[in-house]
């Protein structure tokens, strides 16, 4: 387990990113776990330490495991992901590349996508929905593409699109020349 830095604790400083994150108070996480808020607010603060009973129950309450809490799964604080390394797949005109690595506990990915003129996202052998919560900010970095989620949404190079990617969607490439889209979904985050 990390050491105090400076009077903080980096485990106290991640539980309350996550908790906030989460957009959860220490009344709501002390529900979720069965940990009490005074005992979450000084694990937070840095003041304890928690037992590994204790941040077993704080880890359910932020829906990770405890692996995943304590960052144990993971190589440390820098993961480069070289170009020839990315996860690639796609068919049927859309190409996609996963630019992140598959690290757990991750709450976000950037993925690089491809659409040749008249392709569509969606289709079999692209990836599935995503997760309840999901949301999904796109960079149309080349082209003109249509985004099909509540209605019709025309995005052209240079253009944004933030929506909620748990609901049915895709894109669309109208146009004579191939379109690239840059995606972050942030997995599984509290809509408030």
């Amino acid at each position: 387990m990390p050491t105090t830095v400076n009077g903080t604790d980096p485990l106290g400083l991640r539980i309350r990113a996550l908790r906030e994150a989460m957009d959860l108070s220490l009344r709501d996480l002390a529900e979720r776990s069965g940990v009490s808020a005074p005992m979450l607010s000084q694990v937070e603060r840095g003041e304890t330490s928690p037992t590994l009973q204790v941040a077993t129950r704080i880890a359910a309450g932020l829906e990770l495991r405890l692996s995943q809490l304590l960052r144990l799964d993971e190589d440390g604080a820098v993961t480069v992901v070289r170009k020839g390394e990315r996860r690639k797949g796609g068919r049927s005109g859309h190409r996609y590349e996963i630019l992140t690595a598959p690290l757990p506990g991750q709450r976000a990915e950037l993925s690089r996508h491809t659409l040749a003129s008249g392709a569509v996202t969606g289709g079999q052998g692209d990836p599935p929905m995503h997760e309840p919560g999901s949301r999904e900010t796109t960079l149309v970095q080349e082209g003109r593409v249509i985004l099909h989620c509540d209605g019709a949404h025309e995005l052209t190079a240079g253009d944004c699109v933030t929506f909620d990617a748990d609901l049915p969607h895709h894109f669309e490439n109208p146009g004579d020349n191939e379109a690239v889209l840059l995606a972050v979904v942030s997995a599984g985050l509290r809509r408030s």
